[in-house]
């Protein structure tokens, strides 16, 4: 079980993706001893949804997630109750509970702000380190001022850092935006070496399928669950789960997600756009229907896969395509494309662009047309 003295993971975040993986895995290794102890979440933004949902995480019964989908053929639904979240904080309204809570017990933080999460903003030009200031707006700021507290009370103590954003190298990304953060601030020399080598920027990589919100709390996902982290000395999990992979070739499993799940799901959202489809279209309509299947199934084969063969990887893409298609087919999983929109432009450059570009390294005369209209 769970214990009661101090919480050592922090998590950042309070999406339904966060609940049914990272607190859902921390939940289920409580249950046999293998995880670190309970969750602090912390809300970032103002958004009112993630209030209500800030106001319900913590609660003592926990909150469910409900697990859909097909394995072996066979179809599969679980109703699982995940209770590792013991404490619920907003970070505009209880910063200084915030800043304790790094100074003190955190061993681990994860993260999972949003595809425009880690976008600095222009109203934390200044440094916000004095006791009694106010929370940074962005991400990153916050990020540096709690890491600059544990600098001042324990700086030999472990910690590791876990972004699950998708972004390539997260790990490495956040570390070289918080010390950019940090020399722009003009903090003391030996803090930025601190940030250097003191924590461990753990570079990972999510991949779980989470379609739906439960109210006020909990969510809906698929049984497929990796979290893929690059090994290295030093290095903290919050538990120890099945789901839960350490790697030396990170890349790899990072290229299979987005490449082809992530590329796969962002080319549905562009030619539902462009088509005027219907409002609530989920990918399993779009994967029922030609006018959105046979172009996705045509970017896939003609431009992804020969990128992958260039890479020496396109078996392994193939296999991986044959289980993703399962998992966009998923009948028990209501996906909508109008979510997989959001911050759609974004999502294009960081999902679509890549291929493009590695195509122009390896293989320059490949024909590319579907990636290339997405992207115009």
């Amino acid at each position: 079980m769970l214990t009661a003295a101090g919480h050592p993971i922090l998590q950042f975040g309070t999406s339904r993706f966060l609940q049914a993986h990272v607190d859902l895995f921390v939940s289920e290794a409580a249950e046999t001893g293998e995880a670190l102890g309970g969750i602090t979440v912390v809300q970032s933004t103002g958004n009112p949804a993630s209030t209500r949902r800030t106001q319900a995480l913590a609660r003592a019964e926990g909150f469910d997630v409900i697990v859909r989908g097909l394995v072996g053929g066979q179809p599969l639904e679980s109703r699982k109750t995940c209770r590792a979240v013991r404490e619920a904080f907003h970070a505009a309204s209880d910063w200084p509970a915030v800043r304790e809570r790094v100074r003190g017990p955190v061993q681990v933080i994860v993260s999972n702000t949003g595809d425009g999460g880690w976008t600095l903003d222009a109203g934390d030009a200044a440094p916000l380190l004095a006791p009694d200031a106010t929370a940074p707006a962005s991400f990153p700021a916050k990020l540096l001022v709690l890491l600059h507290g544990r600098w001042q009370a324990q700086p030999h103590a472990g910690l590791t850092l876990l972004p699950c954003e998708l972004v390539s190298r997260n790990g490495d990304a956040l570390r070289n935006l918080v010390l950019t953060l940090a020399c722009q601030w003009q903090c003391a020399p030996a803090f930025i070496a601190w940030l250097q080598t003191g924590p461990v920027w753990a570079n990972s990589l999510v991949d779980r399928i989470v379609s739906e919100a439960l109210e006020p709390v909990g969510a809906v996902a698929e049984p497929y669950a990796l979290w893929a982290v690059e090994t290295q000395p030093r290095l903290q999990l919050p538990c120890r789960h099945p789901a839960i992979v350490i790697t030396d070739d990170l890349g790899r499993h990072e290229r299979l997600k987005l490449f082809l799940l992530n590329l796969g799901h962002t080319l549905l959202a562009e030619l539902w756009m462009k088509g005027h489809l219907p409002a609530d279209m989920t990918v399993l309509q779009a994967m029922q229907a030609p006018a959105l299947r046979d172009p996705l199934e045509a970017a896939w084969q003609q431009e992804v896969l020969p990128v992958f063969d260039a890479l020496g990887q396109g078996d392994e893409a193939r296999s991986y395509l044959v289980g993703l298609r399962d998992r966009l087919l998923n009948p028990f999983l209501a996906h909508r494309l109008a979510d997989i929109a959001q911050n759609h432009a974004l999502k294009k450059a960081r999902r679509l662009q890549p291929v493009v570009d590695l195509a122009r390294q390896h293989l320059p005369g490949l024909r590319q047309p579907l990636l290339l209209a997405a992207l115009a």
